[in-house]
């Protein structure tokens, strides 16, 4: 075992939530071998062809990371393991709520903008959706192309991408949405809390609704005090000094004063630690894919290592 690979009591608990079969006529390379590889170019950032010998060859590694970002494996196993974590109480669903902007790579640029749909392999039919472990060979998902399409755009840092995320109490990642890098804070709290969702361990519905919300000055908006109250979500989320003024300029017609917290909003430092244990992985540090669900995978797959090691 190398240094920052999975550990056997890591391994124990993801080996029983992975696909059992591989594409027909052929079986699964050996899953611990491959997720290995893959945590070591997340978490050091290398080009894939440069992945290490003892991973086995680096097409296959690539490959089976890009269709598990592309059939939601990767999703998939990180939601078994909040739903896990859940199960013995250990989520703090006082979440936070913020984003980060991750400088994108030049060669993260020409992607081009309607990528070829995937060719069924001998055997299949074409158009029939062939599952998280079926024997089609996963293209890509729906959407994508172009600069915006794969949430890559221009910002006071430069060519970036934004990742918005949910953290929970204990500085682990919830749910993330990806943007270009121009995009506002304040539009993305509502698609953002829309992606928490952890199964049950028995019967009902995934849980979707935090206990409280923490965020700052940037999703103060109206929209969003409207939609966490709708949702009977309590939140705090300090008023912008215009929108103070704003407010008392209009008398009694302006409302009444937003409720705020001080002390409970000291805890909103929580999604800053998520944001860099996120970072610590290179290869979400720094975007170097041009497709956003395969970098979306790589995010997702860093979550899920937090989880696993937090």
């Amino acid at each position: 075992m190398g240094r920052g690979d999975l550990t056997n009591a890591e391994w124990v608990r993801l080996e029983s939530f992975l696909p059992r079969r591989g594409a027909r006529g052929g079986r699964w390379s050996d899953h611990r071998r491959v997720i290995n590889g893959v945590l070591y170019r997340v978490r050091t950032g290398v080009q894939w062809r440069d992945l290490p010998e003892r991973f086995g060859p680096w097409e296959t590694v690539y490959k089976r990371h890009r269709r598990w970002s592309a059939d939601g494996t990767w999703k998939m196993l990180l939601s078994r393991i909040q739903a896990a974590e859940d199960a013995a109480g250990g989520i703090d669903w006082a979440v936070s709520v913020d984003s980060t902007s991750v400088r994108a790579h030049q060669h993260a640029a020409g992607a081009r903008k309607a990528p070829p749909a995937a060719a069924p392999q001998k055997g299949t039919d074409r158009g029939t959706n062939p599952g998280r472990s079926g024997p089609a060979e996963i293209g890509r998902p729906d959407g994508g192309g172009g600069q915006i399409g794969e949430c890559l755009g221009r910002s006071r840092g430069g060519f970036t991408t934004k990742i918005h995320l949910v953290a929970e109490g204990r500085c682990r990642p919830l749910a993330f949405v990806l943007t270009p890098g121009q995009y506002g804070d304040g539009p993305q709290l509502e698609p953002v809390l829309k992606q928490v969702s952890v199964p049950r361990a028995g019967v009902g519905r995934p849980r979707t609704r935090p206990d409280h919300v923490l965020a700052d000055k940037a999703y103060t908006s109206r929209t969003n005090r409207r939609y966490l109250r709708r949702r009977g979500i309590r939140h705090t989320i300090p008023e912008r000094l215009d929108q103070q003024r704003h407010r008392k300029n209009r008398g009694s017609r302006g409302g009444r004063p937003t409720g705020f917290d001080s002390e409970r909003y000291k805890k909103r430092n929580t999604v800053e630690r998520t944001i860099n244990r996120l970072k610590g992985f290179r290869a979400v540090a720094t975007r170097y894919e041009k497709r956003a669900y395969i970098y979306l995978g790589t995010v997702t797959f860093a979550a899920l290592m937090i989880w696993l090691r937090a």
